[in-house]
């Protein structure tokens, strides 16, 4: 299945896209870079802090590189994602419970938990921002479940 097939040209309640490579993280990027540049021209840092801290840059540039697609659709029978490589969907007829876990970092952690009991974690890169996604599942008839700084 090619990413073009993953998200079905149906009319959708909600219908979300994005890629890798964009101007945001291009942005940061630049930024971190020239913040541990300035940290070894003007801080005088140890090289190997500089470096252990750059580390934490290469998931971005990756992304950049990679320039991956990821999205999100929800219509009347399924939801639909993408990320990847990875394909899935789900109808809504296994759908229990959509669960919204916000983290200590303020993100949010997506949960679909079926009426099988087994849960389904959505990838963090596939997700439209939680008030959109949050109302088009109330649309669809899911059952929401919002949960404030969950650790688990």
């Amino acid at each position: 299945m090619t990413q073009r097939e993953a998200i079905p040209e149906t009319p959708a309640l909600l219908r979300h896209q994005t890629r890798g490579r964009n101007l945001r993280t291009a942005f940061v990027l630049v930024a971190v870079w020239a913040g541990l540049a300035a940290m070894l021209i003007a801080l005088d840092a140890a090289l190997w802090i500089v470096a252990g801290l750059a580390l934490f840059t290469l998931p971005a540039l990756w992304d950049l590189v990679s320039d991956r697609a990821s999205g999100l659709a929800l219509d009347l029978q399924a939801l639909h994602w993408h990320s990847g490589k990875q394909n899935h969907v789900v109808p809504l007829t296994g759908i229990r419970t959509v669960r919204l876990d916000r983290r200590l970092d303020l993100s949010f952690r997506v949960s679909l938990i079926l009426h099988d009991g087994r849960r389904i974690r959505l990838p963090h890169d596939c997700l439209p921002q939680i008030e959109r996604l949050d109302k088009a599942l109330q649309q669809a008839g899911l059952r929401v479940e919002r949960h404030p700084f969950s650790l688990l």
